[in-house]
Formats: C-alpha cells, structure tokens, sequence
C-alpha cells in the first residue's frame, strides 16, 4: 500500500489534461473495473498506487486520476463545482476542509 501524496481538500492541477481541480475522495489503489482502466487510462499509470476522485474547476464533471498526473496547484485560488458545497464548509489557507458528519 503506498502513501497518498494528496488529500482530500487538496487543490492539484492536471499535469496532462492542464485542469485544475479539488480531490474529495482518495483511494490506495485503482478501484473501477479492468475495463474502464482499458478504455480511458490511456497512459497506463500504475493501478497500485493512489488514485484520486476529482471535481473539476469551472466543469460539472467529476474524474478519477491515478497520482502520476497531479501536482499541486500553485494558484490556489477557489475552485467553482456545483457539488463543492455538498463535501465541503469551507476553503482555509488554500485547501477545503470536510463538512462535519451529521449524526441523527
């Protein structure tokens, strides 16, 4: 199991794709099947490394990044997803901190 390099709340910048973006979920390892591995990671990054769930800045969308392809962003400006509010309360010195869970 290898150490994530990234966090969630975290804002990287795409090193391929040049998107920036803000990770809300981190896995150890690639989890999506074998086949969307096939079709859409391209590069072939490790599968056994981190891999990042990612809401993309200015865009609806949401991807799934292997760690070889991210880098901080250095811009650190906010980040403009319409489920930003449904993860996060707040963005403090240039990360997003995780809304508080809610117990009934």
């Amino acid at each position: 199991m290898s150490k994530a390099k990234f966090s969630i709340g975290e804002i990287i910048h795409h090193k391929r794709f040049d998107y920036r973006g803000v990770i809300f979920n981190v896995d150890d390892s690639m989890q999506l099947p074998d086949e969307w591995y096939d079709q859409v990671a391209k590069s072939r990054p490790p599968k056994d490394k981190p891999w990042y769930h990612v809401m993309v800045d200015k865009q609806r969308q949401t991807t799934y990044v292997a760690e070889q392809n991210l880098e901080s962003d250095i811009d650190r400006r906010p980040i403009n997803h319409p489920s930003l509010d449904n993860y996060f309360s707040k963005m403090k010195d240039g990360r997003y901190l995780l809304k508080p869970i809610k117990i009934n």
